[in-house]
């Protein structure tokens, strides 16, 4: 039997007892207030996030590959900021990849069962042949979901990093997670309907998990999506704009600038800001990222 009383996330929150009782504001209110909770608890362990950062960026120096791991809300989260990655930042689909228990069908539709088997977690990572360059994240608002369980289980197995992030205390995680991101958010509005607060506080974590990496490895500039891919309409004209901040330069040029570098925003504006040609910009920044590597800190 499941020893739900001792789980954070399943207890039944004194403060909206009556929320059937109430007028429409009244509800609305009680679930704003509740969700203002969610950032202060994560204030608290904004230490520990730092730590999986660095942690992210030092395996994504060495070539690894970042994994979040979960079954339903906090499985489709991963996949969601996973899938944010490559049009933000450019990087390759494989670098950063979310996996959810059920596989594809459970992005759409609830596949609640997949979520008890540990061997389910082993086979689908498996197929993702990790190794110790990589990072693997947990996410688990109990902290004791079994698919994410047997996920962290097998990739510390392979040497790779473990992060969990969970919203209960003395979490299961613990035990098998590198580094551990507990939110305590406290009870939900609708007791035990953990894609409320607690879905609000992982997609927060996860924000910062690789916005904060992605930073890390020099693809923002000032606070500048250096490295957007663009992809249609809207993206075009934010590069455009990017360019003309970084370089202080007017529409034009920054168009220019754009069709020669073949896009790609950091290279147009380094060019417009070292009055290189696009080859040898794009070999003098390419030496200086490959010396950042080394040395283990990319600007």
């Amino acid at each position: 039997m499941l020893e739900l009383d001792k789980i954070a996330t399943e207890q039944r929150n004194e403060r909206s007892k009556h929320i059937d009782k109430v007028s429409t504001l009244e509800m609305v209110t009680i679930i704003n207030e509740e969700d203002k909770k969610v950032p202060e608890a994560i204030a608290q362990i904004l230490p520990q996030i730092a730590k999986a950062i660095d942690c992210i960026a030092h395996h994504f120096k060495q070539g690894g590959r970042l994994f979040y791991i979960g079954s339903g809300t906090s499985g489709r989260l991963g996949i969601l900021d996973a899938a944010e990655c490559p049009p933000t930042y450019s990087t390759a689909p494989e670098m950063v990849q979310g996996i959810i228990a059920g596989g594809y069908a459970a992005i759409f539709q609830a596949q609640e069962g997949a979520e008890d088997s540990e061997q389910l977690a082993r086979e689908d990572l498996q197929g993702k042949k990790i190794t110790d360059k990589d990072v693997v994240v947990g996410l688990t608002a109990s902290g004791r979901t079994p698919y994410v369980l047997g996920g962290l289980k097998y990739a510390l197995s392979c040497g790779a990093a473990t992060i969990a992030v969970t919203c209960t205390a003395k979490a299961e995680t613990a035990a098998f997670a590198q580094i551990q991101l507990t939110a305590l958010v406290g009870p939900e509005v609708v007791t035990g309907s953990t894609r409320m607060k607690a879905g609000t506080a992982q997609k927060l974590i996860l924000n910062m998990l690789s916005t904060g990496a992605m930073i890390k490895l020099g693809k923002v500039y000032g606070n500048l999506m250096v490295d957007v891919k663009s992809s249609n309409k809207k993206l075009e004209e934010r590069a455009r704009r990017i360019v003309m901040t970084a370089a202080n330069c007017d529409r034009e040029l920054a168009k220019i600038a754009l069709k020669q570098a073949g896009g790609k925003v950091r290279l147009a504006i380094f060019m417009l800001l070292s009055g290189l040609k696009a080859d040898a910009a794009e070999k003098q920044l390419a030496e200086a990222v490959e010396a950042n590597i080394k040395q283990g800190e990319v600007q």
